[in-house]
């Protein structure tokens, strides 16, 4: 932002990062095709690997969302059972296979013992303010689930990738995604990045031509924020002491 003495206000800027938040409850209010168009926009304007943009989107609106969000909720439906304990669950997942993922399995792996302290406060915490009891897996499956419904956004992205740059190309999605996610804060839109979604790519792929070489990272859902509570929910940041590296001692 520049102040009209055209001095940037970098303490406003520092203000506005802060600010944002993951919405998880959405008003189904559309978001204006001219809105979504500019924060597309403004999201090419992240750097990217010798300027590659090795990236597409797909988006999902209207009945397109709504039949990607109810296969979604049937498999996770299916999906929720099979990894319960019992022997009919497993039966069931030995001659269907419906529910189990099919892209990306490697996202049910647990965390690493150094990254796992992290995600299990926010998941406490949110679970929590949720009013989910601890133990209670029928009502933390039934949250979970609200991830399949995109939390009610009027829009959902899904951000593919193209496998020849691994790595980098994800590295690229994510500068391009952050821009995404400032932009429509700065047009008083929600976002929650969702990797919950990435597990059936082939339920996307049904409603888009998409090339064989992209891989789905993750979905972005878009829209205007209720008043739910869940949406001031601040998570627990980091501080710089524990984002840098301790220098060798000499």
């Amino acid at each position: 932002m520049i102040s009209d003495s055209g001095e940037r206000n970098a303490a406003w800027v520092s203000q506005f990062l802060a600010s944002r938040r993951s919405t998880r409850d959405f008003l189904p209010t559309p978001v204006p095709q001219e809105i979504l168009d500019q924060i597309l926009t403004d999201a090419l304007t992240a750097p990217s690997w010798s300027n590659t943009r090795p990236f597409k989107i797909a988006v999902a609106t209207s009945e397109v969302k709504e039949r990607i969000s109810n296969e979604f909720l049937s498999r996770w439906g299916v999906l929720s059972k099979i990894m319960r304990k019992g022997i009919r669950n497993k039966l069931r997942l030995i001659f269907t296979r419906y529910g189990l993922p099919t892209s990306n399995r490697s996202i049910i792996k647990p965390y690493a013992a150094e990254l796992k302290p992290r995600a299990q406060r926010v998941g406490k915490e949110l679970y929590e303010l949720f009013g989910v009891k601890r133990g209670d897996r029928e009502a933390r499956d039934k949250q979970w689930g609200k991830n399949y419904s995109f939390f009610g956004a009027p829009v959902e992205m899904f951000i593919y990738i193209h496998k020849s740059l691994h790595l980098y190309a994800a590295s690229d999605a994510g500068l391009m995604m952050e821009n995404l996610m400032l932009s429509a804060h700065g047009y008083g839109l929600g976002t929650c990045a969702q990797g919950a979604v990435n597990i059936w790519d082939d339920v996307v792929r049904r409603e888009f031509e998409i090339p064989k070489d992209y891989r789905l990272l993750c979905g972005l859902a878009i829209g205007y924020p209720s008043g739910s509570p869940v949406n001031s929910f601040k998570a627990n940041r980091i501080g710089i002491d524990e984002l840098l590296f301790k220098p060798k001692e000499s």
